[in-house]
């Protein structure tokens, strides 16, 4: 390994899976990760991250895509980090993007020119959002689709990542936010991000379990996790979000979105509008109403 303590895992992706790949990395602890010519994939890792361990892993997750009817992905290999600036590499490729009808991601040292857009400043560091995915903008799209519908006072965004949803919902009028992650990583990053967008007094970063979560119920709650962890958490969510409420789930590939719907169907969710970008879909649901008692 390099003297800078590095190590890069490569593969080369298909176009209908990389998005899914490049997400997975990051869900592997990825420092950075970039699309090269011809679908080449480059995650960058630290020394103390094993190898070997995220090497299967993102075999294992590359077989399951293909047995979804995906595309086969190469063989994933880890070698020697050859361009040690791999910072930089990253920067050149996180550029502004257009998310949903009125917003627009952008990196710290690229803010774009005032516009009609409402520009959404993020530095992901080690924590996953930043726009660029297709789990995070159907996330985006789905959103401000609910802020359009009614404005809550109050939000929940669990597993929070770069912070980035909850960041757009306190740009678009929610007063107040609480953003959850199990990764202290990520909770300061999505701190960090808050104050780059002049809304941390408005955003409660905290480290937190999500199916353990001690949080009153909120009218919206966001989470852009994998369609595994929604399945899981579909109790959770009757918890978490308040009669009648809210709930956009992200990260759901779109042949797992009809086992994710009926999941929550069984907790007595509703199924609202599907936002479908790039093979990712994101699920809008209506918790219940409160059950009424008969007076005694």
């Amino acid at each position: 390994m390099p003297p800078a303590g590095y190590w890069e895992l490569r593969l080369t992706a298909p176009e209908d899976s990389a998005e899914s790949l490049t997400n997975f990395l990051w869900e592997l602890g990825a420092l950075g990760v970039i699309e090269e010519d011809a679908g080449l994939l480059r995650a960058f890792f630290p020394d103390s991250v094993d190898a070997s361990e995220r090497e299967r892993r993102l075999r294992e997750y590359a077989r399951s895509l293909a047995r979804l009817g995906f595309a086969p992905a190469s063989e994933p290999h880890v070698q020697p980090l050859a361009d040690g600036n791999w910072a930089e590499a990253w920067r050149e490729h996180f550029r502004p993007v257009p998310a949903g009808r009125g917003l627009i991601v952008a990196p710290p040292w690229e803010v774009p020119p005032p516009g009609e857009r409402l520009v959404i400043l993020i530095d992901p560091g080690r924590a996953f959002g930043t726009g660029h995915h297709g789990s995070t903008a159907g996330c985006l799209a789905a959103l401000e689709d609910a802020l359009e519908r009614a404005r809550p006072t109050s939000a929940l965004d669990i597993g929070t990542g770069s912070g980035i949803l909850a960041i757009a919902a306190a740009r678009l009028g929610v007063a107040r936010v609480v953003a959850i992650d199990e990764d202290p990583d990520a909770v300061a990053a999505a701190a960090a991000n808050a104050a780059l967008n002049g809304v941390a007094d408005r955003i409660a970063c905290a480290p937190g379990h999500a199916a353990r979560l001690d949080v009153a119920p909120a009218p919206l709650v966001l989470a852009n996790l994998l369609a595994a962890a929604h399945r899981h958490l579909a109790g959770a969510y009757r918890r978490y979000v308040a009669p009648a409420g809210t709930l956009v789930l992200g990260g759901i590939l779109e042949p797992e979105a009809d086992a994710v719907r009926a999941a929550l169907a069984a907790h007595g969710f509703s199924a609202g509008r599907v936002h479908r970008v790039d093979g990712w879909a994101t699920l809008t649901l209506t918790a219940p109403h409160a059950t009424l008692r008969a007076p005694r």
